[in-house]
């Protein structure tokens, strides 16, 4: 197969993912706005009026990069591991498995539908925001390139979730027990440099810190850990993921249930 055909390959799989969340909207695009209302609500301007200025900033506008990217990550996430799961579920992905399509290309057309997801949440989040709290955007390139950089690695996230997923069930108890803790301690809500210096150097070990710290400081200038740090983070994380999932597809490891 040429090029072409693997570009024809990949545009099906991508606009099969994007039409599978976009045709059940209301379950994918709506919640995540209605949760992050009440977080601008309650956190926002009931605590935060009491919280007072972050690092020069009011406190709604130092959470808000926070709120964006966590509302990407849990939709990123859950939209790989869901519809790669029941790919599994229904027997269907051994359809591609079988079709002279590259594993890779499997690969990025879950994972470019998980991205699209993350993105347009992402997008809705920020309208939302603007009822808020006014704010610029210090630089606009990183905000992109952190989005997309984390949108990807949590995408790779859900379908490596989905290879080893025996249950629907087992599709939650990541997000659950594990990706929950981390972005609620990944400092959306405070900076790090409030925490004991012990504390501190424990939350460098939380991968999340790094992505909402990046992001963070696209919108407001602001970072608790250094920009090539943050980029060097994710992007070693994205090619750990993507070179386990490659591998794990190869081999066909989880993809019969």
């Amino acid at each position: 197969m040429n090029s072409a055909v693997y570009w024809i390959a990949f545009q099906s799989l991508v606009r099969k993912e994007i039409n599978r969340f976009t045709r059940i909207w209301i379950q994918t695009l709506v919640p995540p706005a209605i949760t992050m209302t009440l977080y601008f609500v309650i956190f926002g301007n009931l605590i935060g009026s009491r919280i007072g200025d972050m690092h020069g900033v009011t406190y709604m506008q130092f959470i808000v990069p926070g709120l964006i990217m966590m509302a990407v990550i849990t939709n990123s996430y859950s939209n790989v591991s869901s519809s790669f799961y029941s790919a599994k579920f229904q027997r269907n992905i051994e359809e591609l498995l079988v079709a002279p399509v590259p594993n890779y290309l499997i690969i990025w057309g879950f994972v470019a539908g998980g991205v699209a997801r993350g993105l347009c949440v992402g997008a809705i989040v920020t309208a939302v925001s603007l009822f808020f709290v006014p704010f610029h955007v210090h630089d606009p390139v990183s905000v992109f390139i952190m989005l997309v950089l984390t949108a990807i690695l949590f995408s790779l996230g859900g379908l490596l979730n989905a290879i080893f997923a025996k249950s629907f069930d087992d599709i939650s108890i990541i997000p659950t027990f594990v990706l929950t803790p981390l972005t609620y301690l990944g400092g959306v809500f405070y900076s790090i440099q409030l925490l004991p210096p012990f504390w501190q150097a424990a939350s460098h070990v939380n991968p999340i810190i790094y992505m909402i710290n990046g992001f963070r400081y696209g919108f407001i200038g602001i970072s608790d850990v250094p920009m090539w740090t943050s980029y060097l983070v994710v992007s070693l994380f994205i090619l750990a993921l993507y070179t386990t999932c490659w591998w794990l597809v190869k081999k066909g490891t989880g993809l019969r249930h």
